[in-house]
């Protein structure tokens, strides 16, 4: 069962990333984004916490002579608990500046 907890908060944290880079964002509306982005990801089974912040300093740095961007991997930082059958995982994204990507990892305590 520890697999599958863990397996769950990866597959959470893939489909946050998937359902939603790519999106619209601004300073203006960085919050909302991040509160919809938690929202839905507290809607999904076994889930018991996430945490989404969105990187504005990054987002400063990337807007358009329209006032946004679109929401990129280095931007997004997740954290998602789960527990399934007692087993309690958490996974956390964020993005790895010597890899240049947004890396997945499984935390343990």
């Amino acid at each position: 069962m520890k697999e599958l907890a863990a397996f769950e908060a990866g597959i959470k944290l893939g489909a946050l990333f998937h359902q939603f880079v790519g999106v619209p964002v601004s300073l203006e509306n960085a919050e909302i984004l991040e509160k919809a982005m938690k929202s839905c990801i507290l809607l999904q089974p076994y889930v018991v916490d996430a945490d989404v912040r969105i990187d504005r300093k990054r987002v400063l740095e990337k807007l358009s002579r329209f006032n946004y961007c679109s929401l990129e991997g280095d931007m997004i930082f997740a954290k998602v608990e789960v527990e399934v059958n007692g087993f309690r995982a958490t996974g956390v994204l964020e993005w790895d500046e010597e890899r240049k990507y947004p890396l997945m990892k499984l935390i343990t305590e």
